[in-house]
């Protein structure tokens, strides 16, 4: 090769990928001899140093020409020189020539300097190198900036592109040298700008190679994102993303700990929450928060279940800025997802390494450092990462350019070691999310899918008939499980083809009642548009052939697999084991692709995966259902003998009761859904539609009995509510709906509830609730069961609820326990606290305080009066309060007891300008409040014998009333009722009161204003029947609440009895009570304003029915 021929500029490749690149020389301390004749050649000098900045380059007839290192005893001119000074700075600037060995004669293997004659040679020739060396550098310098002047004489980036064109091809080797080449000049050439003041020349210089990089990165990023393929990985008519794309509910916040319930119940919590307090973001926003923030985001984490919509959320954000449609002010933005960086597990990349293998526009335009741009990398399936990422262990990494493996590269990036001014994405499942460390995470969203008018829109995209749209939408809403499961983008692709196929089937036909059905109708719905599309069937024939039965075992076999060791995505190593080999796995994903997905990365190797989760499991459901009735193997269980015959009896309720066992021992789980399709699968009607697949097997009515009781049978108290939940959904699944229907008739019928619920029934009701569309902001523990049990069952519910009404509800220290750490959750929304006359001791608030000393507490309202609260109680608020009183505004200590050092410690509080706390109320207090339960509030009632009817006959004491059908000797009174067989107490009440009364035959226990009318039999004069006044009849029947004539029936009770009224004047609060042992079971509570002094009364209605004032003190504890 002539020498000249090195001077000619490295062009780019037409390779798409290099993993590697060429050697690159480390020449270091060559010098001229002192006595060598003629010019002092140029020489080289590469000097490690960590104080320069600068990297200098100076050739021959330049003026400013700058010496470094000669020799003192060189005679001629001074030489030329190039000097590369590593520092962290600009370490990456190098200039890659071809190999000395390159030029002809040239041999620089040895590194030793001969001596004599040989000596003498060898320097001679290594002037010649060395003269021919400048004279290439000089050509090559020369040649650069005269492009570089062209281009910034031009006013347009497209020139830079321009310049390269007249560039020969060279091999892969060569041409990773000239373009190390090229981006050094044009470094070196942007340092000297600076260094001669030419900062807006150098600026204009970098701007258009920034911008020609750009241009083709978003013209790249347009083309691989501007098309979707809806469900379906590679096949089909790809549908424009901004034509289907609608927009997704995302929402700032941080759970800050791990959700154990299943993801497709997830979903059913978070739509009892929308749109309650949580800050809501617009995708372009994603980088700047909610408004009134503080601080910069450099780490973005969003969560969402799988299917919800994160990776098209990341790819409508990348496609947007690709089309100049929002964040312009990013300079690049560089999507990654995890399943390509798999499979570089063994290899190792430099940063920017990385970047120029997946993206071939910054190293094509020579951009190496991104120090002084503003970078986006998306991260996208943290959940599907195999890498092992270790936050605690992995080296520091600060330099762009050193070379390690993947996961030290991505745990550094993310820690903000390596390049921390770059922006991070992390989208994953909730369930992953802790692999980062919270303080890693600057912001942490959450995709909630599709609101409900979001859902409407989508079927509306979804369907150009706009007449079927709203057929099928109607269809959605009346199924309120189906229509909470299409808050997920993926299940309303999969409702839709299913119920389109079921309408044209059907004539608009039933609705799949449950999930398994609906999932049986899409796989028969995908492999009968197999037989026709693929196989050139016709639409009677049958759907399963020899073919896709065997290919329903092997992906089957696959689900089931890798659903155990919890991996959502496959590589061939994964099929391997499963028995399927590349190809059987390629023509699956060609045939059932929206069921089986077979992906390619950008430069990587096949990926496999099901369309979502659920389909996955309800594929390995079929299969271990399968595998059961054709050999009797349980899967599930450990290796047992096959049988020929298909099992029954014992066998198939021991297969059913061992796969409930399963699930509910999994940490996770991740096998509840899976449940809910085997059991779903054992119902004759769901046989029926997969008949040609599966053998139907008989499941006797009295199996499938003893399968729903062995399931309330596990519903304990002890079991997690996200466990109970699930085993509730599984009984729907058998179309057992008994508990829930029991449930339901209960809250139906306004008060008809057990005295106490049996853990099932407790499971039953957070069902109901949670799948009602009843508002729960306001929780009233009262209205179902005044107990802890119900309580820490129903924990779920009250995370959601704005305000908590838990007076009077029998809890204990295990209450405060559960309600601390609620209150330390991010995902609560409760701002009001009523735990009023519950007997949670010192011990208990101060379990309490925990939670109300998380800065994650937002309560503004909290009410602990009658708790039993002395001065260790008051310290353990204060000092809880002094670490968080950023919120709570409102505090009510009353009808506690505690000395004036815990007041005033409570009272500082409101003299800090930095907290909002604006009330404590401490009056009344003192010992005599520390009595257990309502009766601390006893009143000692008197009757007012003025109002005494005259058919009321008075005893003992003037305590108990008896009807009589003699005519009592009483004077006449215009207080006195004159028809209704009633009295009044002469006591006001305004305060606190409690009292109880015994009761035979029909009576009503009532509280009244004194303007209520004593005359007549009318409606104005009844207790419970106008405005002035509230009742409890109390009847063999049952009991009842009346007010203004409005009736609330409750529980049935005997021919007599004992009951309890309370009454919170201030709270506008009367409750009654049926007495059961001395434990205050709750009725009825009306809450209302109180305007005037109250009067208990009195009404004794059938002939020999009484009631009696009893007197229940107790003394102090």
């Amino acid at each position: 090769m002539n020498p000249s021929e090195d001077s000619e500029e490295e062009g780019p490749s037409k390779t798409k990928r290099r993993r590697t690149t060429g050697n690159q020389s480390n020449v270091q301390g060559i010098h001229q001899r002192t006595d060598s004749p003629g010019p002092e050649p140029s020489c080289v000098s590469y000097q490690e140093s960590n104080l320069s900045r600068d990297v200098a380059i100076d050739f021959k007839g330049r003026a400013n020409i700058k010496r470094i290192r000669q020799r003192p005893d060189a005679p001629g001119p001074e030489p030329s020189c190039v000097s590369y000074q590593e520092s962290n700075l600009s370490r990456d600037v190098a200039i890659d020539f071809k190999r000395l060995s390159s030029i002809k004669g040239g041999d620089h293997e040895s590194s030793e300097i001969p001596s004599g004659q040989s000596a003498q040679q060898h320097y001679t020739h290594l002037d010649s190198v060395f003269v021919l060396l400048e004279e290439n550098i000089v050509a090559f310098v020369k040649k650069e900036l005269k492009k570089i002047q062209k281009v910034l004489s031009q006013d347009c980036p497209e020139c830079l592109e321009s310049q390269m064109e007249d560039e020969e091809e060279l091999d892969g080797e060569d041409e990773e040298q000239r373009r190390s080449s090229r981006e050094a000049c044009l470094k070196i050439t942007m340092n000297f700008l600076r260094r001669m003041k030419q900062e807006e020349m150098a600026d204009c210089l970098q701007s258009k190679s920034t911008v020609m990089c750009q241009s083709l990165l978003k013209s790249d990023l347009k083309n691989r994102f501007q098309c979707v393929f809806e469900g379906i990985a590679k096949a089909g008519n790809p549908t424009l993303l901004n034509q289907i794309y609608t927009e997704l509910y995302i929402t700032e916040g941080e759970t800050g700990e791990v959700n154990n319930e299943h993801e497709v119940r997830q979903i059913e919590t978070a739509s009892k929450t929308r749109n309650r307090g949580k800050t809501i973001i617009r995708p372009e926003d994603i980088f700047k928060g909610s408004a009134g923030r503080h601080g910069a985001i450099r780490t973005v984490m969003t969560k969402g279940v799988a299917g919800i919509g994160k990776t098209v959320l990341t790819q409508k954000f990348t496609l947007d800025w690709a089309e100049d449609k929002a964040n312009q002010d990013i300079h690049f933005i560089f999507p990654f997802t995890f399943r390509e960086l798999n499979v570089l597990k063994e290899q190792k990349f430099s940063l920017m390494k990385l970047v120029h293998y997946f993206f071939t526009e910054p190293k094509e335009e020579g951009i190496c450092r991104f120090e002084e741009l503003k970078v986006v990398f998306i991260l996208d399936g943290l959940d599907e990462c195999r890498l092992p990422l270790d936050f605690n262990k992995t080296k520091t990494l600060t330099d762009v350019t050193e070379s390690t493996s993947v996961d030290v590269l991505l745990t550094n990036l993310i820690r903000g070691n390596l390049l921390p001014s770059a922006r991070l994405w992390i989208t994953t499942r909730p369930a992953a999310a802790n692999q980062i460390p919270p303080g890693c995470v600057d912001l942490v969203t959450e995709v909630r899918g599709f609101t409900d008018p979001q859902k409407d829109e989508y079927f509306m995209k979804r369907f150009t008939d706009e007449e079927q749209a709203t057929t099928i939408i109607s269809l959605i809403k009346s199924s309120r499980s189906l229509h909470i499961m299409c808050h997920i983008p993926v299940f309303c692709w999969i409702t839709a083809t299913v119920l389109e196929d079921v309408m044209k089937t059907r004539e608009g036909g039933e609705l799949p009642r449950t999930l398994t059905e609906m999932y049986i109708h899409f796989l028969v719905v995908q492999t009968k548009v197999k037989n026709i599309k693929y196989d050139g069937g016709a639409e009677i024939d049958p759907h399963w052939s020899p073919e896709s039965r065997k290919m329903i075992d092997s992906v089957g076999k696959l689900a089931f697999e890798q659903l155990q060791k919890g991996n959502l995505i496959f590589y061939e190593s994964d099929l391997t084991e499963c028995g399927i080999d590349i190809r059987a796995a390629s023509i699956y994903s060609g045939v059932f692709t929206q069921i089986f997905i077979e992906e390619r990365g950008l430069y990587q190797d096949k990926v496999f995966c099901f369309v979502h989760l659920s389909v996955q499991e309800f594929l390995a459901a079929l299969h271990v259902h399968l595998t059961f009735i054709n050999s009797g193997v349980n899967l599930l269980s450990e290796p047992s003998p096959s049988h020929t015959s298909q099992p029954k009896g014992s066998a198939v309720m021991h297969f059913y009761t061992n796969a409930v066992d399963k699930a509910l021992q999994s940490p996770n789980g991740h096998l509840d859904l899976f449940l809910n399709f085997l059991l779903g699968l054992s119902l004759q009607d769901n046989q029926k539609l997969l008949r040609g697949l599966m053998t139907q097997v008989e499941c006797l009515p009295e199996t499938k009995q003893q399968i729903v009781q062995y399931i309330k049978d596990k519903l304990s108290p002890t079991l997690s509510a996200a466990r109970s939940l699930n085993l509730v959904n599984c009984m729907n699944e058998l179309n057992d709906c008994s508990l829930v229907e029991k449930i339901q008739q209960y809250l139906k019928s306004r008060g008809f509830f057990p005295d106490e619920y049996s853990p099932a029934q407790l499971s039953a009701l957070l069902f109901v609730l949670m799948s009602s569309e009843e508002n729960l902001d306001v929780f009233d523990l009262q209205k179902y069961s005044a107990s802890e049990e119900a309580l820490l069952r129903l924990l779920p519910i009250l995370k959601h609820s704005k305000k908590a009404e838990l007076s009077g509800c029998n809890l204990s220290e295990r209450s405060c326990e559960a309600l601390a750490s609620l209150l330390s959750s991010q995902l609560s929304s409760l701002r009001e606290l009523d735990l009023s006359n519950n007997d949670l001791h010192d011990s208990g608030v101060k379990l309490l305080s925990a939670g109300l000393k998380s800065l994650n507490c937002k309560l503004r309202i909290l009410r602990l009066s009658g708790c039993l609260i002395t001065e260790k109680g008051y310290d353990s608020l204060a000092s809880a309060l002094s670490y968080n009183a950023y919120h709570l505004r409102e505090l009510d200590l009353r009808y506690n007891h505690a000395d004036d050092s815990g007041v005033k410690k409570l009272s500082a509080l409101l003299k800090n300008p930095n907290y909002r706390l604006k009330t404590i109320s401490v009056e009344p207090g003192g010992d005599r409040w520390l009595r257990p339960g309502l009766k601390k509030y006893f009143c000692q009632l008197t009757i007012n014998t003025d109002t005494v009817n005259k058919r009321l006959k008075l005893s003992d004491d003037n305590r108990k009333v008896t009807q009589l059908k003699e005519i009592q000797p009483y004077p006449d009174h215009p207080q006195r009722f004159d028809w209704q067989f009633q009295l009044l107490c002469s006591n006001g009440l305004t305060g606190r009161c409690y009292w109880e009364v015994e009761w035979n035959g029909l009576v009503y226990v009532s509280v009244s204003y004194t303007g209520i009318e004593r005359s007549g039999r009318g409606d104005s004069s009844g207790f419970g029947r106008n405005k002035q006044s509230w009742a409890l009849r109390c009847s063999e029947g049952g009991y009842c609440a009346l007010h203004n004539n409005d009736q609330s029936f409750l529980r049935p009770s005997a021919s007599s009895g004992r009951v309890a009224v309370y009454v919170d004047y201030l709270a506008g609060s009367l409750s009654f009570y049926r007495v059961s042992s001395d434990k205050l079971i709750h009725l009825h509570t009306f809450n209302t304003t109180f305007t005037e002094p109250l009067h208990a009364g009195l009404g004794v209605w059938w002939h020999n029915s009484s009631a009696a004032l009893l007197d229940v003190r107790v003394s102090t504890v």
